[in-house]
């Protein structure tokens, strides 16, 4: 147990276009992980015999939603959790379909890699571009290109270097700490787990190897943020009658008897105990889930942020972004919108749209609100009732980041990261 404890976890989404093989290539690792019990393995087996397939259907081993069993796609994020000897894992698996892209932001935003598949005998499409997009927007880390169904294209070696060619130039003004091609096959398991004897022209780490393998980098050590998720208070009769907040350290350190701000209610306190799981420690690291108790009773609840007086965060009534716009319905300027950082909420409004993306080329070009259409990349001012307490996004994806919602039907319309 001690040593599952001390194995690093790797968080890592999927994305790509429909019917890439998003899910297949999830359920073939799994598989062949041995990380699937006896009992899902049979489910998987009837699931494939009430289908009619002669084979198990590993794609199924994610799709949890039975009108996602039924129509044969993924449509929400499905989450799934196993361990290997080296490494635990989150895998967060995302929707293809165009009109579910906000479902793959979720699943990417707090990723360390992801993996875009793309459908060799199909080459690169338009959602695989806006999914690479968005995946260097996010700014996750390691981008891993599985070039899929290489049994269908007979193994050439030419069809994957001229796909993986196209990408490399269309993604080489985009930012990642690790770009990874592989060839694969995840109906037949080909260079998922084991290496593959029908390509033997490639001589690179299968999918989990690279997976094991990727160095994950500590968070800036300049943004030390402690969003509360929950108030611990005393129980009846306790000698100790402080309360105490709990919540996972998002970059930085927090040290015994660091002053700090309560945002967004700047009230100043002390940092006067922490502690890791019943642990007393004298800090806490960026990435550790733990619990403080402050010098001073003063008022925080869940959804609060404690920062070190010494490193602020930006505020201002005024914010730049780039955002997805995630609704059918085109982006109004000076329309009536709420904007939700953590838990605060703000009234405000796009006070000007910049520019588009356009996502086959990467190119920025002239944009309106009135032609700004679901699914695209914008940037834009926004202006807000009450200043706003924030990082941007390339300092900490979690202060950085942002939701605009309709006031009037409470629809989530774009996801923003703040410049």
């Amino acid at each position: 147990m001690s040593e599952l404890k001390q194995k690093k976890m790797l968080r890592f989404a999927t994305a790509g276009s429909v019917d890439d093989g998003k899910s297949t290539l999830i359920g073939r690792l799994l598989y062949d992980s041995k990380a699937l019990f006896d009992d899902q393995l049979e489910a998987l087996k009837q699931s494939s015999v009430k289908k009619g397939l002669d084979f198990v259907d590993l794609s199924l081993a994610t799709d949890g939603l039975r009108a996602e069993r039924e129509q044969g796609i993924t449509i929400d994020v499905a989450y799934r959790y196993f361990s290997t000897p080296l490494r635990k894992f989150i895998i967060a698996d995302t929707p293809g379909h165009i009109q579910y892209t906000r479902n793959m932001i979720t699943g990417a935003s707090t990723a360390d890699a992801m993996i875009v598949l793309v459908d060799g005998r199909k080459g690169i499409l338009e959602q695989t571009r806006r999914h690479t997009y968005i995946a260097s927007l996010l700014r996750v880390p390691h981008l891993i290109v599985c070039v899929n169904k290489m049994d269908l294209l007979g193994w050439s070696q030419s069809a994957y270097e001229t796909i993986t060619a196209d990408l490399r130039s269309f993604m080489a003004n985009m930012d990642f700490e690790g770009l990874h091609f592989i060839p694969i096959s995840a109906l037949e398991g080909d260079n998922i787990v084991e290496g593959s004897s029908k390509m033997p022209w490639y001589n690179g780490p299968t999918v989990l190897q690279l997976l094991e393998s990727i160095e994950l980098k500590e968070e800036k050590a300049s943004a030390a943020r402690f969003p509360v998720q929950a108030v611990i208070r005393p129980r009846p009769n306790e000698i100790d009658d402080h309360r105490h907040y709990a919540g996972r350290l998002s970059g930085g350190s927090l040290h015994v008897g660091d002053e700090v701000v309560v945002l967004p209610s700047e009230l100043r306190s002390k940092v006067l105990r922490a502690m890791i799981g019943f642990t007393a420690v004298d800090r806490v690291d960026a990435g550790v889930s733990a619990s403080i108790e402050l010098a001073d009773e003063i008022d925080v609840s869940r959804g609060d942020v404690i920062v070190p007086l010494a490193d602020m965060p930006r505020s201002s009534k005024e914010i730049a972004a780039e955002i997805c716009w995630l609704h059918t319905r085109p982006a109004a300027q000076r329309g009536k919108l709420l904007l939700r950082h953590g838990s605060v909420q703000l009234k405000c409004m796009i006070e000007e749209v910049t520019y588009a993306i356009d996502v086959n080329t990467g190119l920025k070009r002239e944009a309106t609100d009135t032609t700004i259409q679901m699914n695209e990349i914008i940037g834009i001012r926004l202006k807000l009732a009450q200043p706003l307490h924030y990082d941007t996004y390339a300092e900490n994806r979690s202060t950085g980041s942002f939701i605009l919602i309709d006031e009037f039907t409470n629809d989530t319309v774009a996801a923003g990261m703040i410049h």
